[in-house]
């Protein structure tokens, strides 16, 4: 069983990442999704086995992938920001390469609204933003058993 955080679009929001460092340091995996990648490389300092940092379209410099095929268990994690795939349009484009890369899962952010759905067979997942300017901030807290996962989104309540 693996315990993933992912989070996106925190855009220097240092005071809300630091208040999930003792989610991140009980969990085997961190992913940030891009914007910006500078808190990722924060993030990665303090936990540097196991996080894996995405670019985003504010991110200069470019401090992580642009995307990544993620194996977890017995799955297959497609991770992008998104803006490379007009996901503000939708997430079609998305979940057809996720699907693709043979993925079962594909993790996004870049429109700052968290989302759970199915699409093209792939289980499509933002865990939208910890911006200090958010109405709504959230991450998401992902968990692989062998085949199966199940994913939460964590709403922060200020």
């Amino acid at each position: 069983m693996k315990k993933i955080v992912v989070v996106s679009d925190t855009h220097g929001n240092r005071a809300e990442i630091e208040k999930l460092y003792p989610v991140f340091a009980e969990s085997d995996m961190i992913i940030h999704l891009g914007d910006t990648s500078a808190d990722g490389s924060r993030i990665r300092s303090a936990f540097p086995e196991k996080t894996i940092l995405l670019n985003g379209n504010c991110d200069f410099p470019r401090l992580g992938e642009d995307e990544k095929v993620i194996a977890v268990e017995n799955l297959k994690i497609f991770a992008c920001h998104g803006d490379k795939y007009r996901v503000k349009s939708g997430t079609a484009q998305l979940s057809a390469r996720a699907a693709q890369e043979g993925a079962q899962i594909a993790l996004y952010g870049h429109t700052h609204k968290a989302l759970e759905k199915e699409e093209n067979g792939v289980t499509v997942l933002n865990p939208g933003t910890l911006s200090r300017m958010a109405r709504e901030k959230s991450y998401l807290y992902l968990v692989v058993y062998g085949d199966k996962f199940t994913s939460k989104i964590v709403q922060i309540i200020p």
